[in-house]
């Protein structure tokens, strides 16, 4: 089995090729699926060639292009705890005007029950299930390969984690910890191994950004024009040549602020301290 990640826009993507078919999991924000389709060619892959889609949960820049890679001919699958959830963006879109979105039809749907995921996933050659993990949002999954790959969409991060002890986000972890994965696969922030890892400024002392030796008040409004940029679909290059700030720190920003509903710049700027303290360790 092979796991391909699609980054053409703010919200990671994932190609999974099955022994029988192609699973694709979330996609972008609506008015990307030319960028999609571009970033399938980059791996040699056509659009007809993906057989399903699942949806990690429905917030617009996760499920913004998938009818418009269903009507190539994939079908959408989606478990019946996701439901009551397929039209929830579609009001956002509509204040969208220029911007294309095909909402979801329910005719091209596969819905199926938690407890029929292995049957479905078996059908595409895919060893593995689909988990309910609230905590981001009702109607988050998981998607869980017996390999040991772990796809989590918007849950909150591993490093977080003590943020959110007793907690849907804590109980949800407490479940896919269980499971020992290998790798997990997030929807933006890059994949990691849970086991601890090294920063890369323990083996180069250069490594240090420009940010860590900014004022408070000067991350602040850093922060503060980064989330401005964002709201208007800036992806990384394109900020970092705005600002010339450091690709991590905009990635780590831009996660959080994309993952975090309402959060404020203060918000963002103490989870990357937790997270720095969580690297140290």
């Amino acid at each position: 089995m092979k796991v391909r990640e699609l980054r053409y826009c703010n919200t990671n993507t994932f190609l999974i090729e099955g022994d029988h078919g192609k699973l694709l999991f979330d996609t972008g924000w609506a008015g990307t699926f030319p960028l999609f389709c571009r970033a399938l060619g980059e791996l040699k892959v056509s659009v007809q060639e993906i057989r399903c889609i699942m949806i990690s949960h429905f917030h617009p820049d996760h499920m913004g292009i998938a009818q418009e890679i269903a009507n190539q001919g994939a079908v959408l699958l989606i478990p019946e705890v996701q439901k009551p959830f397929l039209h929830a963006a579609d009001a956002i879109f509509a204040k969208e005007k220029g911007t294309r979105f095909v909402p979801v039809r329910d005719d091209r749907v596969r819905f199926f029950s938690i407890e029929e995921s292995r049957a479905v996933l078996k059908e595409l050659g895919i060893d593995g299930q689909v988990i309910h993990t609230p905590g981001h949002s009702d109607d988050s999954i998981s998607l869980w390969l017996d390999e040991g790959d772990l796809f989590v969409g918007d849950l909150n991060p591993l490093y977080e984690l003590e943020l959110h002890k007793g907690t849907q986000i804590g109980e949800s972890w407490d479940k896919l910890l269980k499971l020992r994965p290998h790798m997990v696969y997030y929807g933006h922030a890059k994949s990691a191994s849970p086991e601890p890892q090294k920063r890369q400024s323990d083996d180069d002392p250069k490594a240090e950004t420009e940010n860590r030796t900014l004022s408070d008040n000067e991350k602040y409004a850093l922060v503060s024009k980064m989330m401005k940029m964002i709201d208007k679909g800036y992806d990384v290059k394109k900020i970092q040549k705005k600002t010339h700030a450091d690709e991590k720190f905009i990635e780590n920003v831009m996660r959080m602020y994309l993952t975090h509903q309402n959060v404020s710049v203060q918000g963002i700027l103490d989870r990357i301290e937790l997270r720095g303290m969580q690297d140290r360790k």
